[in-house]
């Protein structure tokens, strides 16, 4: 197994306008390797009354992507090329340009897409710090490919954790689209957070599948009519995507909802704000023209401009494109291995893993595969997740491998088709439309309408209690900040910067 794997993996590697400010994107010192794959999501479509609003959402985020970050899709190969290596590809289509050693000689060991290419090396002394080779090889290679991007590879995660968990993707894609989100955006974020494992944990406290904070699962455990286990992927995976689909019908687009993971609301809402300044006429458009204006005004010189973008760094800017280059990796593994059943059960009374073992004749390992957090006993309401059911063990609460009641597929449609609006959503005023639904999904008496109220009820907790309101208000009135963004535009014009 462990030899297949590395095998599709590899396979997964090998496969797969941009304008001036006035709008342009120059040199970046991210690293974007990847070309057009034949697997790409479907090319944008008039969108017809039939089309379910997430859908619309889903298409039209890809053609923003596609429009202002073409060379996304090289994020694929950044998540399964073995870690060690420094990638370049065209930041203009995503095609892979060259993969050079961490550590090595640069021009005895790299390896080209187009080997033609390899003579742009020919007789050149390449500097011994990396980050300086870096740029002195993006020098090179632009006046032959155009714009490059370039970054560190770090696929050995999902190499390991796909052997382990890879074949969980199909009935984890199925938990998120039941809560209105596409399975190949949800599952991407999940790639790209944990590389699919349960019990990571960041430096901030991030924790498991989709990587939210310990205090933030804590949070919402008190909401919880039931305990949530941070370290199971199928415990999180309701949770995570019921958050991710609020704060897209939030926003009325995945993108600035992903940013929002990373970044955090009031970045995001402060991002928006200076793309509408900008002129962006939807929130995709001001999304990225407000991300780009705070990564080529941090770059500059000097904290003259910290007032602009403030906390806003190079990660939030490339956290959606990530995401979305990674959803190439979700259809690809999907296909590549055979897929699991998971059976999920709510226990009524204590249960050691010895009874578990015994009764169902699995090996530890295979149970706590299912259940990572697992020690030696799971206290009674606790989700237990096996192969296939064991009705001793307690009422069946696998929701996603039947189909929607309903009552509930026309409350969560009802959802997804709010209009959108952040600065509406987050005015108390606007609290009884997000009371409402709540008692609606309650009333649907399903395990996903349960979730979707505890997280409505989280995301009203953080709108409402936080001061994230008159932050982003006092943002957008401040005339330093306009001053501040026209000052810096001048700068970014003037040549020789080549940005925004």
């Amino acid at each position: 197994m462990k030899t297949k794997v590395l095998v599709i993996v590899a396979v997964i590697a090998a496969a797969i306008p941009v304008g001036a400010w006035n709008i342009a994107i120059g040199r970046t010192n991210t690293h974007v390797i990847a070309r057009a794959a034949d697997s790409a999501p479907p090319a944008p479509v008039a969108v017809s009354p039939v089309v379910s609003p997430v859908e619309a959402r889903r298409r039209a985020d890809f053609a923003a992507m596609q429009t202002f970050r073409p060379g996304y899709p090289f994020w694929q190969y950044v998540f399964t090329l073995h870690d060690g290596s420094i990638a370049f590809g065209s930041a203009i289509d995503g095609r892979l340009i060259v993969t050079f050693p961490a550590k090595g000689d640069w021009t005895r060991h790299a390896v080209w897409s187009d080997p033609a290419l390899a003579s742009i090396l020919d007789g050149q002394q390449l500097a011994r710090k990396v980050s300086d080779r870096r740029d002195q090889v993006a020098a090179l290679l632009e006046p032959v490919t155009g714009p490059v991007v370039d970054n560190a590879t770090r696929g050995d995660a999902l190499q390991f954790n796909a052997r382990r968990y890879g074949p969980f993707l199909s009935e984890w894609g199925a938990i998120y689209e039941r809560f209105g989100v596409p399975a190949d955006i949800g599952l991407a974020q999940v790639i790209f957070e944990s590389g699919m494992n349960a019990t990571k944990r960041s430096g901030a406290n991030a924790l498991g599948f989709c990587q939210w904070l310990q205090k933030n699962w804590k949070r919402l455990n008190g909401f919880s009519p039931f305990p949530i286990d941070g370290r199971n992927q199928t415990t999180q995976a309701p949770y995570c995507a019921a958050y991710l689909s609020v704060l897209a019908t939030k926003y009325g687009s995945f993108i600035p909802a992903l940013s929002e993971h990373n970044a955090g609301g009031t970045n995001v809402g402060r991002t928006l704000i200076n793309g509408e300044y900008l002129g962006g006429d939807d929130v995709r458009t001001r999304y990225f023209l407000g991300s780009r204006l705070a990564r080529d005004l941090r770059a500059l010189p000097g904290r003259t401009y910290k007032g602009v973008y403030r906390t806003y760094g190079p990660r939030s800017y490339l956290y959606a494109e990530m995401v979305f280059g990674n959803s190439y990796n979700v259809g690809n593994l999907i296909a590549s291995l055979p897929q699991e059943s998971i059976y999920a059960m709510r226990t009524t009374r204590p249960l050691s893993l010895a009874e578990i073992t015994s009764r169902t004749g699995l090996s530890e390992d295979e149970v706590r595969r299912f259940n990572p957090a697992l020690a030696n006993r799971l206290p009674p309401r606790s989700a237990l997740y096996l192969p296939s059911y064991v009705a001793d063990f307690g009422p069946d609460i696998a929701f996603w491998r039947r189909p929607p009641t309903a009552a509930y597929a026309a409350v969560l449609d009802a959802f997804t088709r709010l209009a959108p609006g952040p600065e509406q959503w987050d005015d108390p005023s606007f609290a009884p439309v997000l009371s409402d639904f709540k008692r609606r999904f309650s009333e649907t008496s399903t395990e996903e309408g349960q979730v979707m109220e505890t997280v409505l009820t989280y995301v009203m907790d953080q709108a409402y209690t936080s001061g994230r309101r008159e932050l982003l208000a006092e943002f957008r009135r401040d005339d330093e900040v306009r001053r501040l963004i026209d000052s810096g535009l001048v700068e970014l014009r003037r040549p020789g910067h080549g940005k925004s």
